[in-house]
């Protein structure tokens, strides 16, 4: 029921002593509105899954500072659906290695959250987890739809990439919104687009300026790009372009803020399907 509030069990499985972390993301999410059951320290697998249950839980998140993770979470996986509970999502944080992250969630973890996640983000999550309904759920970006290099001259870039590469030139177009013109090259199932600046207002004319010839940004091919942005506002992540505009190859493109993607410039691009 999508009026039902959400009810969160935090747990800190194990002999980790330690529940600051814990005790701070249950009050983030009792900010949010929902309810939080807090098991104290040094629980086991059954006693976590007992007090879920008893509960009528929605959500169990894991805390782990031990460094028993890899042990600990899968447990409570198992314990879960011993006890015909498996429908209970389990997500985690703590001190875990981004390694361990696939090992966890192969064992039936649903997200683990890294330290210095911001709490809104796990808050959110939580929410789409429980009520999907209530807010659109949006796939991975489908692939790489390109990667943008600045270059002052095309004609003089190219022999690198068609001659020494043996990369196929595709086209070239100016994109008369950006002020470059672009030439396309295919690799594999995307390509690489080479930026030359038609004017001095171009922000490629200006990146060249200021950093030199080089990469640019990733372009990551979705089938969504306003709902996509629409969400990202909403999560408070930085953005260049929060509509659309046009791009090359008839298509809508808009940017991500570098800051959102650690410096690198991500751009968003979706191209019309056949038949449109």
């Amino acid at each position: 029921m999508a009026d039902r509030t959400i009810r969160v069990l935090i747990a800190k499985p194990g002999l980790d002593g330690h529940d600051r972390g814990a005790l701070v993301i249950a009050q983030a999410l009792r900010d949010h509105g929902m309810e939080v059951i807090y098991t104290g320290l040094r629980q086991s697998a059954e006693q976590i899954v007992q007090a879920a249950i008893q509960e009528d839980v929605d959500v169990i998140g894991l805390s782990s500072l031990s460094g028993a993770h890899r042990s600990l979470f899968p447990k409570i996986v198992e314990v879960l659906a011993k006890n015909e509970a498996e429908d209970i999502p389990v997500i985690g944080g703590g001190v875990i290695p981004y390694e361990d992250i696939p090992f966890l969630e192969e064992k039936g973890v649903n997200k683990i959250f890294t330290p210095g996640t911001p709490t809104e983000e796990i808050a959110k999550y939580i929410q789409r987890l429980i009520h999907p309904q209530a807010e659109t759920s949006l796939n991975p970006p489908e692939k790489i739809a390109h990667i943008g290099i600045a270059v002052s001259n095309i004609e003089h870039a190219l022999p690198f990439y068609t001659n020494t590469l043996g990369l196929r030139l595709t086209g070239v177009e100016e994109v008369q919104t950006e002020g470059v013109k672009v030439a396309f090259l295919k690799i594999g199932e995307t390509q690489l687009e080479l930026l030359e600046p038609i004017n001095e207002d171009s922000p490629i004319a200006k990146f060249i300026n200021k950093r030199g010839e080089g990469f640019h940004h990733m372009a990551l091919e979705v089938q969504d790009i306003k709902e996509r942005l629409q969400q990202y506002k909403d999560q408070g992540i930085s953005l260049l372009n929060e509509e659309p505009k046009q791009g090359a190859h008839n298509s809508q493109v808009a940017f991500l803020h570098p800051k959102a993607a650690n410096g690198v410039l991500m751009e968003l691009c979706q191209h019309e399907k056949e038949g449109e």
